[in-house]
């Protein structure tokens, strides 16, 4: 059974704010190669449409080479977006989901072959973490607190027990935690 696996860059404070990070050299090429391996990204609108920018660098690449091969990765690997008002995404490696989240999510967890299946949206990992569709998180946590806005662990309806299975520190001081959700 392939792995949903929720992955999210975080403010010390528990915001999600993707301008708040200071993705570097070497987060860029852990997510890229992140990618390589997985086999599916889901995303909701928000995010999707911030993800897009990376397409511009497969236009025009920055001359960074983690950058570049980042924009490379996240072109590579099929995307399935979840929105009510996109009618198209306007990338040819991205869908809009046929079904609502929970049927889809487990019709692709049922799938033998694809590899794990990332999250990398708030609201989604909301959602599933309410659905206990979760199984595995990674928080890249940034050495930043900026005090206000979007909380990852919003709403959340259960209280959940996390199994810390290992750390990844990088030299920019943000830390990977790898986590599994422990089964009551």
């Amino acid at each position: 059974m392939r792995k949903i696996i929720a992955g999210i860059n975080m403010t010390l404070d528990g915001f999600c704010d993707h301008t708040a990070g200071i993705p570097d050299e070497e987060i860029h090429q852990h997510y890229a190669e992140l990618l390589d391996k997985s086999g599916l990204v889901l995303y909701g609108r928000i995010t999707y449409q911030l993800m897009q920018f990376w397409q511009t660098l497969l236009k025009n690449p920055s001359g960074e080479k983690s950058m570049d091969d980042f924009a490379i990765a996240i072109d590579k690997i099929p995307k399935i977006v979840f929105s009510n008002t996109l009618e198209n995404t306007e990338w040819d490696t991205a869908q809009l989901s046929d079904k609502s989240l929970e049927e889809k999510v487990l019709e692709l967890k049922q799938s033998p072959d694809g590899g794990d299946i990332l999250v990398g949206c708030r609201s989604l990992i909301i959602q599933l973490m309410n659905l206990s569709l979760i199984d595995e998180f990674q928080l890249c946590i940034y050495p930043v607190i900026v005090g206000s806005g979007l909380p990852l662990f919003e709403n959340i309806q259960d209280r959940t027990l996390l199994k810390l299975l290992k750390t990844k520190a990088f030299s920019s001081g943000a830390v990977l935690h790898y986590y599994e959700p422990v089964k009551n």
